[in-house]
This record gives C-alpha cells, sequence and structure tokens, in this order.
C-alpha cells in the first residue's frame, strides 16, 4: 500500500511517499482509507518537537483521525466489512489502508462525506471534552474561541452554542471571519484590533465565562485579563510557538482558573471517555448541530503541502488529507 512517512525530522519536507504492507489486524479493525484529518501536532511530530517521538521512519498522524470503509474486522465487534466509519489510529493515518481499534471507531454519520468524517473525531471530541469536562460550562455563559476558523475552533464554536453558549470567535482575516460566522459564532472579533478591549466589555464589562486557547503566546497572556470573575481559560495547544505561564497570584486575586484540555492524554488514561463523549455528541449529529468544516484538501502524494499550510498557520477548518 502507499504511504507517507516521515524519514527525517526536517519538517514537511522529511515526508516521502513510499510503498509498505498493509497493516496486521491484531484485533483491530482495517480500515481502506478515504481521508485523513491533518493537525498541528503533526508538524510538531514532523520536527520531532511533539512528546511522542516514534523512531524514523513512521507513518505520521497524532492521534489522527481517519474515514473510510471496513475491509476486515473482528468477530462480534460491531462492524463489518463494507461499513463506512471513522476512526481514531493514533499513528498511520497517512496511508492507503490504516488499523483501528473499533473502540475508537464510529459509524460514520449518513450526512457526513468522507472528508467530513475525517475531521469530525478529534475536533469535535477535544471541544466537548474542552468545554464540559475541563470547563464545566453552563448554559447562557459567553465563551470565547480563538484560532476559530480552524478545525478545533469551529467545532468549538458548534458545540458551545449545542451547549446553550453565547460564542465570541477571534480570527486574524476577513475570509477567517466568515468561516467563524459560518459555523455558528454569534459575534466575531478581529485579532488585529483592540481584541482584549472587546473581550473585557462583554457580560456588562465583566468579561467572558469562558476563553478556549489553542494559540498560547502573547494571545494566551492577554486573555487572563479578560476573564469575568469565576472565569476559566482553556488551554488546547501553542500554535503561536511560545508556552506561556502565569503568576499563581493573577489567579488567586481574580479568582479566576487556567486549565488543560488534552483529550488524547485523557483518553489514555479513561478508555471509557472515547464512548461517553461519542454519546453525548450524537444527538448534536441528529439534529444537524454538528456540520464539520472541510478547509483544504491534498491527494496523498502531496501530504507535505497540508503540513506546510498548517505550519504557516494559513487554515480554515480541518485539513485534509484524500486517500
Amino acid at each position: 500500500m502507499r504511504v507517507q512517512r516521515i524519514t527525517s525530522l526536517d519538517g514537511p519536507e522529511g515526508l516521502q511517499l513510499t510503498e509498505i504492507p498493509a497493516p496486521p489486524a491484531r484485533g483491530r479493525l482495517i480500515i481502506d482509507v478515504a481521508a485523513a484529518g491533518v493537525s498541528y501536532p503533526d508538524v510538531l511530530m514532523s520536527r520531532g518537537l511533539y512528546q511522542a517521538r516514534p523512531e524514523l521512519p513512521f507513518v505520521p498522524g497524532v492521534e489522527v483521525e481517519v474515514a473510510g470503509t471496513v475491509r476486515d474486522a473482528p468477530a462480534d465487534c460491531g462492524f463489518a466489512p463494507g461499513d463506512r466509519v471513522m476512526a481514531v489510529t493514533t499513528l498511520g493515518g497517512f496511508a492507503e489502508v490504516a488499523a483501528a481499534p473499533a473502540a475508537l471507531t464510529c459509524a460514520l454519520p449518513q450526512q457526513f462525506s468522507f472528508e467530513q468524517g475525517a475531521g469530525f473525531l478529534l475536533n469535535y471530541h477535544t471541544a466537548h471534552f474542552a468545554l464540559t469536562r475541563r470547563a464545566a460550562l453552563r448554559p447562557g455563559e459567553t465563551v470565547v474561541i480563538h484560532g476559530a476558523a480552524g478545525g478545533v475552533g469551529t467545532a468549538a464554536i458548534q458545540v458551545a452554542r449545542y451547549l446553550g453558549a453565547e460564542v465570541v470567535a477571534v480570527t486574524s482575516s476577513a475570509p477567517k471571519a466568515a468561516v467563524a460566522r459560518t459555523a455558528g459564532a454569534q459575534t466575531v472579533v478581529d485579532s488585529g484590533a483592540d481584541w482584549p478591549s472587546l473581550l473585557r466589555s462583554l457580560n456588562n464589562g465583566q468579561g467572558a465565562d469562558v476563553i478556549v486557547d489553542p494559540v498560547g503566546g502573547d494571545r494566551f497572556d492577554e486573555s487572563l485579563r479578560c476573564l469575568a470573575p469565576g472565569g476559566r481559560l482553556v488551554v488546547v495547544g501553542f500554535t503561536e510557538g511560545r508556552i506561556p505561564t502565569v503568576a499563581a497570584n493573577r489567579l488567586l486575586l481574580r479568582n479566576i482558573s487556567v486549565v488543560g484540555a488534552a483529550w488524547g492524554a485523557w483518553l489514555r488514561g479513561d478508555s471509557s471517555l472515547f464512548a461517553t463523549t461519542a454519546a453525548a455528541l450524537q444527538p448534536m449529529i441528529e439534529s444537524g448541530g454538528a456540520r464539520p468544516i472541510v478547509g483544504a484538501t491534498f491527494p496523498l502524494a502531496e501530504a507535505a503541502a497540508a503540513l506546510r499550510l498548517i505550519e504557516e498557520r494559513r487554515t480554515t477548518g480541518k485539513v485534509v488529507v484524500i486517500v
């Protein structure tokens, strides 16, 4: 089968299209991949900057999500050959054939394309985990979402709206603002303007109840000043590059919280999280509230271009590799 393998830690340029044997089942589903999601951790992994550092060469995909058709399935796993599915594969998603545990696989909703399925699990499960388990979001609260036009951002907008929140999106350009509005944001703020003042004016000058931050760096520093009393800043990632720090006295004096939301890390310690989250999101899918927004798509042979697009922060929606 054809795969993209990282053969050197030179970023996207380290990817190489090659042929290797299909993965063995070993009790897992074997899936003919139609589409694979691409995320920022894939970029970090390509440069050896991610916490997971597989031995070279390896087929990338960090908690990668694929969508495709079941080729082979263990008995009594709930899936059969021919089923359309979306699954989390950890590594090995940038390939024509992938293996996934049945416990991390869902039926692909009829209304989703394969491309949408490849953009659903990681983003929507992360958003739901961040907003419910980590931020303890309550209906009627105001949620600010940075990086709101990206894959996680657009998913967080839709999940927050479904949970009854008022959503404010922060984006860096007019096209990205349009994507955030399409996702369902009620208010969009330009990150090039004086966005901290605008966020502090929310809730009659109290600030935001919850801020979801996949950006980090200066965005994190300023966001702390934009929280209402009792507000929660949820750390999802650091696409700006700099990992920020916070003085604990700022949390104490303003009665605010900073919480991390690493969905994959929690899942490794609590295997029930996947099924619980899938069940919680199912009514959202059925009601049409979950509408994965697919941005750029690339053929498998051009997977390096997909990584470059993410590294340069030029993406909207979920970036997907078509297999």
